[in-house]
């Protein structure tokens, strides 16, 4: 039976944050019941023939599901083939969790949750649509470990809107010293359709400058290294042993399903995306029909970017051999220039059969990716 990872995608939230493109939406609560029935049909159908490996409930806010549907979902994951040493996560957002939700968690199965946060300053979580102080996330992070959960990661985010570099110093040094065993930390995208595209439209959202910026993100490499946290993806941070087993699986370009609105499946190569509507997924998941929106099959040019952007991403950069293996030529039948070129510049070293960013090239990451990308 194959292995595969599984996500599994939660659309609600009681507020949408003003930098948020994901597919979530408030103020439709009255689906939730509904929705977590398709899903639970949708997990039946779907993922009963593999090996789970990793799962990932996102969203939105899955944890602001009551603690029936919570059960009733993890109950249903629990009938899948899961992997003995599987690593479960569960999205959770302070201000909609409480005790009785993380007892349901860790009862069913959850044995990693990643917390919600982006700042410790109670006036910038306010600026950017958070719905909780910091210390409410310090009562649900503590609760976390009360109630048994050993793998804790928390999202942090600088490049904020009137947010100082010492705001950000301040963030990095008091989470490190709560240890939570990953932290994700990243850098605030202005993406269209926002609240905040919309004021930075108009000239009202006042961004650190650039050079802000890259104080920011050499103050999150040089604290979180002294803490012992090691960096190994450009945003994503762990104590030994606590790297995210599930989202290497997207960067090492390895096979997972999607399930729920919007949700996104990489199968054998084919790339599929299930529709957003709420309603109309409920609806279609009741009556037999097909929920995809979108399908498509790779080509081996489209593999070839893929797994060279997405692995990357990661310090350890991609396996030499692996590519040969994998698309039947040497990479330096294809890229020789390319990383002659990015070698020299300093930007990427290869080394024992591997080829990944230096540390200035991770400052330079996107401009170094796209130097792979294939004329078609």
């Amino acid at each position: 039976m194959k292995e595969i990872s599984l996500y599994i995608h939660i659309p609600f939230c009681k507020q949408k944050c003003f930098y948020c493109d994901f597919p979530s939406y408030s103020g439709k609560e009255r689906f939730k019941e509904d929705y977590v029935n398709a899903l639970i049909k949708e997990i039946e159908m779907r993922a009963s023939g593999y090996i789970i490996k990793t799962i990932f409930i996102g969203g939105g806010t899955p944890s602001y599901l009551e603690v029936d549907q919570i059960e009733r979902l993890l109950a249903a994951i629990k009938n899948l083939n899961l992997h003995k040493d599987i690593e479960f996560s569960m999205e959770c957002n302070p201000g909609v969790l409480f005790k009785d939700k993380l007892v349901a968690m860790k009862n069913g199965g959850v044995n990693r949750i990643s917390f919600g946060l982006q700042s410790t300053k109670d006036s910038l979580l306010k600026e950017v649509g958070r719905i909780h102080s910091y210390e409410e996330f310090l009562e649900n992070f503590n609760l976390a470990r009360e109630v048994g959960f050993k793998n804790i990661n928390v999202d942090i985010m600088y490049g904020l809107p009137n947010q100082t570099v010492e705001d950000w110093k301040n963030t990095l040094e008091t989470i490190c010293e709560i240890k939570p065993d990953h932290i994700s930390a990243y850098s605030l995208i202005i993406e269209e359709g926002t609240v905040f595209y919309n004021l930075y439209e108009k000239g009202l959202l006042k961004l650190p400058t650039e050079e802000m910026e890259r104080r920011m993100d050499s103050l999150t490499k040089s604290i979180l290294k002294e803490y012992g946290y090691h960096q190994y993806e450009i945003s994503n941070y762990s104590l030994e042993g606590k790297e995210c087993e599930h989202n290497k699986v997207y960067w090492q370009l390895k096979d997972y399903i999607g399930l729920g609105t919007a949700s996104s499946s990489y199968i054998n190569g084919v790339r599929i995306k299930n529709i957003d509507d709420i309603e109309e997924y409920i609806s279609r998941i009741n009556s037999g029909l097909e929920i995809y929106e979108e399908e498509y099959k790779n080509s081996q040019d489209d593999e070839i970017e893929e797994f060279i952007f997405m692995g990357l991403r990661m310090n350890i950069g991609i396996d030499v051999k692996e590519f040969e293996e994998r698309f039947n030529k040497p990479i330096d039948s294809i890229y020789a220039k390319v990383l002659e070129k990015n070698i020299k510049s300093g930007l990427l070293k290869r080394e024992d059969n591997r080829i990944y960013l230096t540390p200035r090239g991770m400052d330079f990451s996107n401009n170094v990716m796209a130097e792979f990308i294939l004329d078609k």
